[in-house]
């Protein structure tokens, strides 16, 4: 306030507007190791813009567009928590009722009806907000909507996220430089790559393509759940030292994440591989592929060692090893197997969608389509090298010589931690 200004001067709607802005920077960026701890700061950053709000005179809330601000500003303020709170969606309504045109109030009643929750109505007031005109946050809410309205359903899943994709480019579309359009659009091709089977791969790409966009925005560096479900993709594709390192880089940036077991989880598998090859290389192999079960393989199908493959998708080519050791880390998809190929060399067989049971110690593995990669890299000092085929559907693999039944199958899931 400049010198000698009358302190009614002051646009206190507008100091409390900047003051709730602030107050959602700490809901989306202060990550305490004691969750208790940002409970707490809210409570207080709230309850100090309440009595702010208290103070604003009559006279400066009497249009409809004033009066709309000032309940939008006490809504917002009361939907700060996680949990669904009914004088944050009282005040909003009004917000919405006094201003229809206001895009941020459709938001904010809508971000709080989703919490009851009553996605219907929380999708009817983004739709009702993009009636008067496109708007980045609410196309990524409704994006974000639909992909959580996909997960209560099987019927129509597919389309929802496809609604999801295209809505989420929309909004980068009206500002391609904002890195949470884009990494609302990374989480809806990797929700897509799990609908549709968890086998086109390009999805996953398409994914991280989007979370390196999203990295771009400086303002996305904070963001604890880009880092995390940009490694659940590593992962899944079996960089390990990609996803080791953002799930550290999430684990930094919010303790309550888990990120730190996932960590974990990846050493324990990846010692339970090294030193399973370590007591392989000690064993004389004297059994040979020549007596196992004949393969009967596509003529347009050539059978290859593991060492003429190139890393990704070997097209059009067939491996066949034996099945050494099954090993087993957590008992869940994937499941992992030491193999050995007619060369007597031993790489880890890793498959998703497939009951561990299909595949037994001793069996003849067939793999059509290996997706190959080799393994090197070093962690905390110590280094992880081994061969690596990836099976991501029952068709791609034949046990002693023969398809396996669909009975075999199952659906893999993923667990991400997006709140976007």
């Amino acid at each position: 306030m400049s010198e000698g200004a009358p302190e009614n001067s002051v646009d206190l709607m507008d100091v409390a507007a900047r003051a709730v802005d602030e107050l959602y920077r700490i809901r989306d960026t202060y990550f305490p190791a004691n969750p208790n701890e940002k409970t707490s700061r809210l409570l207080e950053e709230s309850n100090h813009i309440i009595r702010m709000l208290d103070e604003i005179p009559p006279e400066k809330r009497t249009t409809p567009v004033e009066r709309a601000t000032y309940e939008y500003l006490r809504g917002k303020v009361f939907d700060v928590f996680p949990e669904y709170k009914r004088e944050a969606e009282d005040h909003l309504s009004k917000a919405v009722k006094l201003n229809p045109s206001s895009a941020d109030a459709w938001l904010s009643l809508g971000t709080c009806i989703w919490k009851k929750p009553d996605l219907a109505s929380a999708k009817n007031c983004f739709m009702r907000g993009l009636s008067k005109g496109p708007n980045k946050g609410l196309l990524c809410h409704l994006s974000m909507l639909e992909r959580k309205l996909a997960q209560g359903t099987e019927e129509d899943q597919a389309e929802l996220v496809d609604d999801s994709i295209m809505h989420a480019k929309e909004a980068i579309c009206l500002d391609v430089a904002d890195g949470n359009s884009w990494y609302i659009l990374g989480n809806a091709y990797l929700t897509s790559f799990f609908v549709t089977g968890s086998w086109d791969h390009r999805k996953l790409s398409q994914s991280l393509k989007a979370y390196q966009q999203a990295e771009k925005d400086v303002r996305m560096t904070s963001n604890p759940d880009l880092y995390f479900n940009c490694a659940i993709v590593h992962k899944r594709l079996e960089n390990y030292d990609r996803a080791l390192s953002g799930f550290q880089a999430a684990a930094l940036r919010d303790p309550g994440l888990n990120a730190t077991h996932e960590v974990d989880q990846i050493i324990q598998l990846l010692d339970i591989i090294d030193s399973s090859l370590h007591a392989q290389t000690k064993i004389k192999q004297v059994a040979s592929l020549a007596s196992s079960a004949s393969v009967n393989l596509n003529p347009l199908c050539r059978r290859e060692n593991i060492d003429n493959l190139h890393t990704g998708l070997n097209k059009a080519v067939a491996i066949v090893g034996k099945v050494t050791v099954s090993l087993y880390h957590n008992n869940i998809s994937p499941f992992y197997y030491l193999v050995r190929d007619s060369s007597q060399i031993c790489y880890i067989l890793s498959v998703y969608a497939i009951k561990r049971e299909a595949i037994k110690e001793g069996d003849q593995v067939t793999v059509l389509d290996p997706c190959y990669q080799h393994v090197n890299f070093s962690w905390n000092g110590k280094k992880y090298e081994f061969r690596s085929i990836r099976v991501d559907f029952l068709e791609q693999v034949l046990v002693n010589g023969k398809a396996l039944s669909p009975q075999n199958s199952f659906r893999t899931y993923i667990r991400t931690e997006h709140k976007a």
